[in-house]
């Protein structure tokens, strides 16, 4: 079983090369992913995204615990509400129960909102019934994924290197 499974620099390099392929194609644009009747496809972007750490990984298929979910949970949004350009609440609920199978509250997901609005991450949009965000400060959103990325591989790492010893 240890010889099948890959090393954390292959599955880093494998990732790499997956989203450097996706970058340089011509089809591959998560602002451009709509359905015929022109709303985002966000399902396919994040599906597609999947398939390439899945590919990457020595198992069938990835599935976060809700309490990665929530621990990350500024970080999901803002990676939702990138690839929605503008969305609301709701439907930033249904997401986090259909691609990531987590069953949060309103009271969990609105405060975070409002904190990251508060703090000139999003910017919120009054519509009839419902509130739209969009990412304000992508610098930050950028730094912000980036950096628990980072955490989130040195740990992985750090389990890695842990194997062995068992």
């Amino acid at each position: 079983m240890r010889e099948e499974t890959p090393n954390t620099e292959s599955v880093l390099d494998e990732l790499s090369r997956a989203a450097t392929a996706d970058n340089q194609s011509e089809s591959y644009d998560i602002s451009l992913g709509s359905t015929e009747d022109g709303t985002k496809d966000i399902e396919r972007e994040l599906d597609e995204l999947m398939e390439q750490v899945n590919s990457a990984l020595p198992t069938d298929e990835v599935q976060f615990d809700e309490a990665i979910i929530k621990e990350n949970l500024d970080e999901i949004l803002l990676m939702l509400i990138a690839l929605h350009e503008e969305t609301h609440g709701k439907e930033l609920l249904s997401d986090l129960t259909h691609l990531f199978g987590a069953q949060l509250s309103p009271g969990t997901v609105y405060p975070s909102l409002h904190n990251l609005e508060e703090d000139d991450v999003l910017s919120m949009h009054a519509k009839v019934r419902t509130k739209e965000y969009s990412i304000a400060d992508e610098e930050y959103v950028r730094a912000t994924v980036e950096r628990t990325m980072v955490q989130h591989l040195a740990f992985g790492l750090l389990l890695y290197a842990f194997l062995p010893r068992l």
